[in-house]
C-alpha cells in the first residue's frame, strides 16, 4: 500500500516514452536494454491539474511530506506565483481542456478563498474547464478551516477532501494533529451540507495501541457521518519523523503486520456491508462518487502539477519553488520527502530568460530516469492498485506488439501468483483478485522483475538478429 516511488507533478505534459521521432537510426547497436517493443502513446489535448499549496501550521508526528511551517505567509506573492506556473504551463502544454482540478498540500485549507478562485479564474482564461469539472480541496477538519468552507465553494470548489484520521481524541494527539473529534464531525457535516454527495474522508489504521476491535468500533462511528467516498490508510513509520522516533526509543508501538492486515480485511468487509465499492487500494465510494482526479493518475492519463512541490520548471526566478524532490503517499501511494530551501516568494517575477524546462524527474538517479521500462512500470504499478486492474486495450496504448499474455503469462513466479488465486490474467486483462489486492506491495516486485526480464529478452533478441555489417555501420555513424 505504501510503495516508495517517486513522481513529478511539475510537468508540461505527460509523454510518456520516447517519441519516434527522437529514438536512435535502426541502423545503430541496440541496447541490450532495448525498448522498441514500446512506443509513446497518443498525445492528448486535455489534462488534469494538481495545485500544491506547501504550508502547515504545525508538522504531525507521523509526516515528512513537502511542507513548510511559516512564521507567516505572502498570500498575495503566493497567489501570484500560482497564477503564472498554471498560465505558463497551460501555455507550452497545450493542452485545451482541463478535466479535473485538485489542491493538495501541505494544508491546502489555510490557502485564501481569493487565491483558491484566482488559480480557477487563470484555469478558464487559458483552458477550457466545464462547469461540471470535479474541483477537490484537501481540508484539515480544524474551527478554522471548516469556518471558511463555505467560501470555499464559492471560488469554485465542489469536493471536499477532509483529513480526519482518527475520531479517538489520544490518537489525534499523539499523531500530533491539531484538531479533535468533536472538530471532526462538525466539519464533516458542514462539507455534506455544502456539498452533498461529494465529500471524502481520510482515515488512518495502524494506529499506536490500536486493535481490531477499536478499529472496527470507530469505522463503525465514522460510517454513521461521513458522506459517499471514504480513503483507508495504514501508518507506517517515516524515518526522521517524530513518530519514528518515539517508537525506535520503545514510547510507543505499533500493531504487528498481521493485526493491521485483520484491520484492513476487516474494514473492506464493514465498508461493503455499508454500500461502499471498494474500486482501489484505499479507496471506496458508492452511489459512484468516485475521485475522478485519481483515477487519472492510476489509469495513466495526463497531468499538469502547480506549485513549490518540485521545479520541473523556474517560473518565479531560481529560487522561489524548492528544487528537492517530492514523491506522494495517497492519492499515488508513496511516501512524501522533504523539499528544498522555504519557498521564498518575494523574488515574485518569472525569470527573463522564460520558463526554464527541466528534465521530468531531474531528482532521481540514472538508475531510475525517465524511459520506456520505467515508464511501463508505472503504468503496472498504478494500474494494479484499481479493482479493475490494467485492460488490454489500456496496456495496448504502451506496448502495441507485446500484450500482457506475452509479458505476464509465461511459466513463472507470475504464473505462480495466477495460481495461488491472487492475481487474474484473462480476456479482460491484468488484475488481482479479492485476496491480491491486500498483498500488492508484496507482489509488485515479482511483476516488476518479470516485466524487465522479458523487455531485456527482447533487446537481447534484437541485437541477435542484427547483422554484423550493421553492427560496424551503426559504430560508424555514432
Amino acid at each position: 500500500m505504501k510503495g516508495s516511488r517517486q513522481f513529478c507533478w511539475s510537468v508540461v505534459r505527460r509523454t510518456l516514452y520516447v517519441s519516434p521521432k527522437t529514438q536512435v537510426d535502426t541502423s545503430t547497436v541496440p541496447s541490450p536494454r532495448d525498448t522498441s517493443v514500446l512506443v509513446s502513446p497518443p498525445q492528448s489535448d486535455e489534462a488534469a491539474l494538481y495545485v500544491h499549496w506547501p504550508y502547515c501550521l504545525r508538522r504531525c508526528s507521523y509526516c515528512n511530506f513537502n511542507k513548510y511551517i511559516p512564521r507567516s505567509v505572502s498570500h498575495s506573492a503566493m497567489r501570484e506565483c500560482l497564477q503564472k506556473e498554471t498560465e505558463t504551463l497551460l501555455n507550452l502544454s497545450q493542452v485545451s481542456r482541463i478535466t479535473s482540478v485538485f489542491f493538495g498540500g501541505g494544508t491546502p485549507s489555510l490557502a485564501q478563498p481569493a487565491t483558491i478562485a484566482a488559480v480557477l479564474e487563470t484555469v478558464s482564461q487559458h483552458a477550457q474547464l466545464s462547469k461540471g469539472a470535479e474541483v477537490t480541496l484537501e481540508v484539515n477538519p480544524t474551527p478554522a478551516g471548516m469556518s471558511k468552507l463555505k467560501d470555499f465553494v464559492q471560488a469554485g470548489i465542489n469536493r471536499l477532501s477532509i483529513g480526519v484520521q482518527s475520531l479517538n481524541d489520544e490518537d489525534l494527539r499523539v499523531l500530533g494533529r491539531d484538531h479533535s473529534s468533536q472538530h471532526a464531525l462538525h466539519t464533516i457535516s458542514e462539507a455534506r451540507r455544502l456539498c452533498p454527495g461529494r465529500v471524502s474522508v481520510d482515515v488512518m489504521f495502524g494506529r499506536p495501541g490500536q486493535s481490531v476491535a477499536s478499529w472496527e468500533k470507530e469505522l463503525e462511528e465514522l460510517l454513521c457521518v461521513c458522506d459517499d467516498h471514504v480513503s483507508l490508510y495504514q501508518l507506517t513509520l517515516e524515518r526522521g519523523t517524530q513518530l519514528f522516533k518515539q517508537v525506535e526509543r520503545g514510547e510507543l508501538t505499533l500493531p504487528g503486520e498481521d493485526i493491521t492486515a485483520a484491520m484492513y480485511r476487516s474494514a473492506r468487509e464493514v465498508l461493503e456491508k455499508r454500500g461502499y465499492r471498494q474500486y482501489e487500494v484505499s479507496n471506496f465510494a458508492r452511489g459512484g462518487a468516485v475521485s475522478e482526479h485519481n483515477l487519472g493518475y492510476w489509469r495513466a492519463q495526463q497531468y499538469i502539477g502547480v506549485g513549490p512541490a518540485l521545479a520541473a520548471i523556474s517560473l518565479c526566478g531560481p529560487s522561489v519553488w524548492p528544487r528537492g524532490p517530492r514523491a506522494l503517499r495517497a492519492p499515488l501511494s508513496g511516501s512524501r520527502s522533504e523539499g528544498g530551501a522555504h519557498p521564498d516568494l518575494g523574488a515574485g517575477r518569472v525569470d527573463e530568460r522564460g520558463p526554464e524546462v527541466r528534465s521530468r524527474h531531474p531528482a532521481l538517479p540514472a538508475s531510475e530516469s525517465p524511459g520506456a521500462v520505467s515508464e511501463l512500470e508505472e503504468v503496472l504499478v498504478m494500474g494494479l492498485r484499481m479493482v479493475e486492474g490494467i485492460t488490454h486495450q489500456h496496456w495496448e496504448m504502451f506496448s502495441p506488439s507485446d500484450d500482457l499474455h506475452a509479458f505476464f503469462g509465461q511459466p513463472g513466479d507470475v504464473q505462480e501468483l495466477q495460481q495461488r488465486g491472487l492475481l487474474i490474467l484473462d480476456d479482460r486483462g491484468l488484475r488481482c483478485s479479492w485476496e491480491g489486492l491486500a498483498l500488492l506491495d508484496s507482489m509488485l516486485p515479482t511483476l516488476l522483475v518479470q516485466l524487465e526480464t522479458h523487455v531485456l529478452r527482447k533487446g537481447q533478441q534484437r541485437n541477435t538478429m542484427c547483422p554484423p555489417s550493421q553492427h560496424r555501420e551503426g559504430r560508424q555513424a555514432r
